[in-house]
C-alpha cells in the first residue's frame, strides 16, 4: 500500500530497509542517571518497530557546544564506549542508528558559549565569545573526533547539524557572522566552516559510514541564506563527502511556526522537491509528517528520497510496522501538541509524549497480561477514560467504559474543531479502535448512577468523569448573551460579530483562534499556500531566508475582546514551546487583549468592565463567552467509597486546575498498568 515509503534506499555501501528516518530529538536522556540505558531501550523499541534509520538527540562535540552544562557529549572513548549499549540494542533488533553531532553555538544555555561573532540570541541569556581562528580550526578537529568516536562506539553514521540556526548555520548567513578573516564575508568564506567538518570527517571515517548533513534549506530569519547560496552549498556538502542531505526548516528564532500543530501536514516538503535534482545524494524532507500516507504522497511527489519522522515514533514506536501491515488506523498519530516532549526539553525534564506516555519511559511503564482479571468500570470516555478503559482490556481485565454523551472523546470533542488543532481528532480515532481491539464494552448514552456502579459487580471502579465549565458570578451573567465554551465549541451556538471572551487562559485563546476565523473557508492549517502566506512564507525564495516582506492574515470576522482579572501579559499559563505561536496568531487577527480587568455586569448593552481599576467602560458585544477554568465532576467519589467500593479518581475529575491531557493520559495509563 506504502509502496515508496516501504521500499529499500540504496546508499552503495549499505541498504536502508525503507524510506523512514526516525528523525533527531532530544530526549533528555542522556543526561539523567543511567539514561544511557534507557535510550538503548527506547531506541530498540523503534528499529524493532521496523523505522529505516535512527538519528540520536544531539551529541555535543566538545565542552562549549553542549546544550547546557553537564549535557551529553562525546569526546573520549571511555564515552564512546557507554553509547556501545545503545548501538548494540538497536543492531540486535536488525536496525540502524546514527549519532547526531550538535554544537548549539550561541545556542548554548551555558556562560561558555562561542559563536562566529559576539551576538546574542532572543533566545538565550548569554552572550557568546567571539571563535578566534585557532577556536575554529580546534571545533572542526572536535567535530571530526566526535564523529570517529561514534565509530568506535559502533554507530552506523552520523547526522552533522548544520540547520536551525546553531553554530554551523551561524557560520553561513550574515545574520550572525560579521567576521572579516578568511571564516566571514564572502559566502564562499563563510560555508567553508561546514565544508571542512564533512570532508574532514569523511577522510577519518573511510566511506562505508553514513554521514548525513543536515541543511538549512529555509532559515525564515531576515539575513538568511538565498536560494542560489543553499543549492550552492549542497552541491559542496555533496562533495565533501555527504552520504544524505537531510532538510533543516527554520531558525529557533523565526517568526514562523515551523513543527507545530497550526503547521499543514507535510507543509515544508515543498522547497526539499525545489533541491531534488541539483545533487546526486538521497535528500530527506521533514516537518510535519505524521502519517504513512502523508509520507507516501510526499514521495510519490518526487518531493524527496526520503521522509524524517520525529515525534511521531514517541506517539507511536510501531508507526512503520503498522504500515507495513496494513494497519495504519491503529497508530498513535502524533498530534505536534510539543506538550510533553518540547516542552519537557525546555525545561531540562525527560521527554515523553502526551499520547503516549510510556515515551522514554519503557523502563518504567509497561502494560503486562494481568493475573487476576477483574471486572472494572470506567465512567467518562474522555482521554483519560479512553486510555485507562483500552489498557486494562488489553491487559486482560474485563471493562465497561460509560459515556453519557453520545460519542466518545470528551475534551478533545472541542479541540479538534480549534483551526490549528485538526490532529486532536486522530487521538479519538486511535482509542475507538482501540476499543474495538482491546473488547472494552462500551456504553454511549449511559449515565452510569451510583446504583448502576454498586450492583454491576465491579472490583474497581475508575471516575474520569471531567469537568464542567465554571460559573461565573456577576450581575447578568445570566443574560442571554453570556455563553460557555462548551457550548460554542460543542453545541455549536452562535456567536456575533463583536464577542468578549472572560477568562485567558489555554481555553480563552483556543476560543479567541476559534471566533478569529472564518469557518466557511478552508484554514490555514490545512492549506499549506495560505498557510504560508498567512506567515509570510516566501514560497519564490525571491527574498532571503524565504521570508516575505510580511505576513498576510485572513481577517478575524469578528471584533474580539480576550480579557482576564490578572495583570501582565497574556498567555503566560501557555507552552513554552506553542504559547508564542499563539499569541503571534491572535496578535495578527487584531484580537484585542486586555489585563487587570474588573467585570461588573451585562445587559443589553454590553459587557460593562473597569480596567485597573478606572472608570467604567461598555464593551458593545454580541456575546460574552465563559472560558474562566473549570469545576470537577465527582459528586459519585465520596458517595461509592462510602458503599464500600474500590473507586479512583483521574483527570480533570480530580484536579481541573486546567485542562491538562496529558497528565489525564498519562495517570490513566499508570493506573490502567498497575491495576
Amino acid at each position: 500500500m506504502y509502496e515508496k515509503l516501504l521500499s529499500p534506499l540504496d546508499l552503495g555501501f549499505t541498504t536502508l530497509k525503507n524510506r523512514v528516518l526516525m528523525g533527531s530529538m532530544h530526549t533528555m536522556l542522556e543526561e539523567v542517571p543511567g539514561g544511557l540505558e534507557r535510550a538503548a531501550v527506547f531506541y530498540a523499541e523503534r528499529a524493532k518497530g521496523q523505522v529505516g534509520l535512527i538519528v540520536t538527540g544531539g551529541i555535543g562535540p566538545n565542552e562549549e557546544g553542549v546544550v547546557a552544562m553537564g549535557a551529553a557529549a562525546m569526546t573520549t572513548s571511555e564515552e564512546a564506549a557507554k553509547h556501545k549499549v545503545i548501538t548494540n540494542a538497536v543492531h540486535k533488533e536488525g536496525g540502524k542508528i546514527c549519532m547526531q553531532i550538535l554544537h548549539t553555538g550561541r545556542y548554548a544555555y551555558h556562560p561558555k558559549s562561542v559563536a562566529p561573532s559576539p551576538i546574542q540570541s532572543p533566545i538565550t541569556p548569554f552572550k557568546p565569545r567571539e571563535m578566534t581562528a585557532d577556536d575554529i580550526e580546534r571545533t572542526i578537529s572536535d567535530y571530526v573526533k566526535c564523529a570517529a568516536l561514534a565509530q568506535e562506539a559502533g554507530y552506523d553514521g552520523v547526522e552533522i547539524m548544520g540547520s536551525e540556526g546553531y553554530l554551523i548555520n551561524q557560520f553561513i548567513v550574515k545574520r550572525t557572522n560579521h567576521r572579516t578573516d578568511e571564516w566571514g564575508g564572502a559566502y564562499e568564506n563563510r560555508i567553508k566552516f561546514p565544508i571542512e567538518i564533512v570532508r574532514r570527517t569523511r577522510e577519518r571515517v573511510s566511506e562505508n559510514f553514513i554521514i548525513i548533513y543536515r541543511l538549512s534549506m529555509l532559515d525564515l530569519v531576515q539575513d538568511g541564506s538565498t536560494w542560489e547560496e543553499v543549492v550552492q552549498l549542497a552541491k559542496a556538502i555533496e562533495r565533501a563527502g555527504a552520504t544524505i542531505i537531510n532538510t533543516g526548516i527554520g531558525w529557533h528564532e523565526a517568526r514562523v511556526p515551523t513543527i507545530g500543530t497550526v503547521v499543514p501536514r507535510g507543509g515544508f516538503a515543498w522547497v526539499t522537491k525545489r533541491m531534488m535534482g541539483e545533487v546526486n545524494i538521497p535528500l530527506i524532507a521533514t516537518n510535519r509528517i505524521n502519517m504513512p500516507d502523508v509520507a507516501e504522497q510526499i514521495l510519490q511527489d518526487g518531493c524527496a528520497d526520503m521522509v524524517s519522522m520525529a515525534r511521531p515514533f514517541l506517539a507511536d514506536s510501531n508507526l512503520v510496522l503498522k504500515a507495513m501491515e496494513n494497519k495504519a488506523d491503529q497508530i498513535n498519530t502524533c498530534i505536534a501538541c510539543n506538550q510533553a516532549c518540547l516542552d519537557h526539553t525546555f525545561n531540562m525534564k525527560v521527554c515523553s509524549c502526551l499520547v503516549n506516555p510510556r515515551a522514554c519511559h519503557e523502563t518504567e511503564l509497561n502494560f503486562l497480561p494481568t493475573k487476576n482479571k477483574k471486572k472494572i468500570a470506567v465512567v467518562g470516555a474522555g482521554p483519560a477514560g479512553l486510555a485507562a478503559s483500552t489498557i486494562a482490556a488489553e491487559r486482560g481485565h474485563e471493562v465497561h467504559l460509560f459515556e453519557r454523551g453520545k460519542e466518545t472523546g470528551g475534551q478533545f470533542n472541542m479541540a479538534k474543531v480549534i483551526p490549528g488543532k485538526e490532529d486532536y481528532s486522530e487521538t479519538i480515532r486511535y482509542y475507538n479502535r482501540q476499543i474495538e481491539l482491546s473488547g472494552v464494552h462500551l456504553h454511549l448514552n449511559t449515565n452510569a448512577t451510583t446504583d448502576l456502579l454498586t450492583e454491576g459487580g465491579f472490583d474497581e471502579i475508575i471516575l474520569t468523569t471531567g469537568v464542567t465549565p465554571r460559573k461565573v458570578d456577576f450581575e447578568g451573567s445570566d443574560h442571554p448573551m453570556v455563553l460557555d465554551y462548551v457550548e460554542v465549541l460543542y453545541r455549536n451556538k452562535q456567536v456575533g460579530k463583536c464577542v468578549a471572551i472572560i477568562g485567558a487562559g489555554g481555553i480563552g485563546f483556543d476560543m479567541a483562534e476559534f471566533l478569529s476565523h472564518d469557518h466557511g473557508q478552508e484554514p490555514p492549517s490545512l492549506s499549506k499556500e495560505k498557510y504560508m502566506e498567512e506567515w509570510g512564507v516566501d514560497m519564490a525564495y525571491s527574498q532571503a531566508g524565504s521570508l516575505a516582506v510580511s505576513p498576510k492574515p485572513a481577517p478575524s470576522p469578528r471584533e474580539i475582546y480576550l480579557l482576564k482579572r490578572s495583570g501582565g501579559k497574556h498567555g503566560k499559563s501557555l507552552g513554552k514551546t506553542t504559547g508564542w505561536i499563539h499569541k503571534a496568531s491572535l496578535a495578527m487577527k487584531q484580537v484585542k487583549m486586555i489585563a487587570n480587568v474588573e467585570y461588573q455586569k451585562v445587559d443589553d448593552a454590553g459587557l460593562h468592565i473597569s480596567v485597573n481599576e478606572g472608570e467604567t467602560e461598555i464593551l458593545p458585544v454580541d456575546n460574552v463567552v465563559i472560558c474562566a477554568g473549570q469545576e470537577p465532576l465527582r459528586s459519585m467519589y465520596e458517595e461509592l467509597q462510602a458503599k464500600g467500593k474500590t473507586v479512583h479518581l483521574i483527570g480533570g475529575a480530580n484536579v481541573a486546575a486546567e485542562l491538562d491531557a496529558k497528565k489525564a493520559i498519562k495517570e490513566a495509563s499508570y493506573l490502567a498498568a498497575e491495576i
